[in-house]
C-alpha cells in the first residue's frame, strides 16, 4: 500500500520536494498547501495531485508532509501537522529559536509523531564514505559556497547555508562544543552573507567552517584529517579523495561512491519511517543541536559587527 504523502509551501524547495514524492515508487503524492492557493494549485496540476486551502484539509489528505515554510511559522506550521496526526518532515534549519524547536520535539514525542529535519547532506552518498572511514578526527574544513539565491532572506547564511555542515560535523565530531569564533559580514541583506567560525569540541577536535552566498562560484566541499589518513569530499560532484602516510610517502585513492540525488534518498527515507514508525537519520534533537550552535555563531557575528 503506497504511503500518502504531502507539501506544505510552494517555494523552490516545496517544489522540489513535489517532485521528488512524485518520482518515488510506494508515494502517491496526494496534496499541495500553501497561503496562496494559486500557487498550490500551479505545483498540484504540474505534479498530479490536488491543491488544499487549508492544513487541515492537507491532513486530511496526506500522512506524511514535508513542511518546506518560511522558518518563522516552523513550529506553528509543524506543530499543527503532528496534533493533526501527520509525520513531518521540517524543512532546515528546524526553527529560529530552541524555544520553538523544543516545542516541535515536545509535540512529536506527546503526539507520537514522526518528526524529522532536513538536514539532506545526511543522505548525500558521500557521507557514507565519511562514515565508513573515519573515527576519531582531529581537523574539519569546510566550505560551503553559492551565488546570491534570492530566497531565505528572513535568515542569514549561518541558519540557511552553513547549518547544513554544522550539522554534519556535530555528526563526526560526537562530542561537545568547548568554544566557538565567528565573524560575518552583511552584504547584499541586512544579515549575515558570508561568515567563518572556528569551533573547538572538547575533545580536541577543531572545526574551521565557512559559508557564502554571494560568492560567484559553487562550493561544497569538507576535507577530515585524523591521525591515520585524510579525505577530501566534494558533496556537490560527489566525489571524493582519500590520503594516508606509509613511510615518508603520501598515498592516494579515489574514494568509490554511489552517485543518486541526496533529496530522493532523504524524502525515501522519511516515508520509510512513517511507513514502518521508525526514528529518522535526522531527528528533531540532531536538528536542535545544529540550530544551538548555528544560533551562537549568529550572535557572536552581531556582537562583533556592533561593537
Amino acid at each position: 500500500m503506497k504511503i500518502k504523502a504531502g507539501v506544505a509551501g510552494t517555494g523552490s524547495m516545496g517544489r522540489n520536494h513535489a517532485r521528488v514524492y512524485s518520482m518515488l515508487e510506494d508515494v502517491e503524492l496526494t496534496a499541495i498547501y500553501d497561503q496562496d492557493l494559486s500557487r498550490a494549485e500551479k505545483v498540484a496540476a504540474e505534479y498530479g495531485c490536488k491543491a488544499v486551502s487549508s492544513l487541515e484539509e492537507l491532513a486530511e489528505h496526506a500522512q506524511a508532509i514535508s513542511v518546506a515554510v518560511p522558518t518563522v511559522v516552523h513550529r506553528e506550521v509543524g506543530c499543527k501537522l503532528m496534533q493533526l496526526g501527520c509525520d513531518v518532515l521540517m524543512e532546515k534549519p528546524i526553527a529560529n529559536s530552541l524555544d520553538d524547536a523544543k516545542a516541535l520535539i515536545e509535540t512529536s514525542v506527546s503526539e507520537d509523531r514522526i518528526l524529522q529535519v532536513g538536514h539532506i547532506e545526511r543522505f548525500n552518498p558521500v557521507m557514507r564514505s565519511l562514515e565508513q572511514r573515519l573515527n576519531k578526527p582531529k581537523f574539519i574544513e569546510a566550505h560551503r559556497l553559492s551565488p546570491f539565491p534570492n530566497r531565505s532572506m528572513d535568515i542569514g547564511v549561518v541558519l540557511d547555508v552553513m547549518i547544513h555542515d554544522l550539522e554534519i560535523i556535530l555528526h563526526l565530531v560526537k562530542s561537545p562544543v568547548s568554544s566557538i569564533d565567528a565573524v560575518g559580514v552583511n552584504v547584499l541583506t541586512h544579515r549575515e552573507d558570508i561568515a567563518n567560525a572556528r569551533i573547538r569540541f572538547e575533545n580536541g577536535c577543531v572545526a574551521n567552517v565557512t559559508a557564502s552566498r554571494i560568492s560567484p562560484e559553487k562550493m561544497r566541499k569538507l576535507r577530515v584529517f585524523q591521525d591515520d589518513c585524510y579525505l577530501s569530499l566534494d558533496y556537490q560532484e560527489q566525489s571524493g579523495e582519500m590520503y594516508w602516510k606509509e613511510g615518508m610517502q603520501i598515498m592516494k585513492n579515489e574514494v568509490e561512491i554511489e552517485k543518486d540525488e541526496p533529496l530522493k534518498l532523504e524524502l525515501a527515507s522519511f516515508v520509510d519511517c512513517a511507513a514502518k514508525g521508525e526514528t529518522p537519520a535526522v531527528t528533531g534533537q540532531h536538528g536542535a543541536e545544529a540550530l544551538s550552535v548555528a544560533l551562537e555563531i549568529t550572535n557572536l557575528i552581531a556582537q562583533a559587527n556592533q561593537a
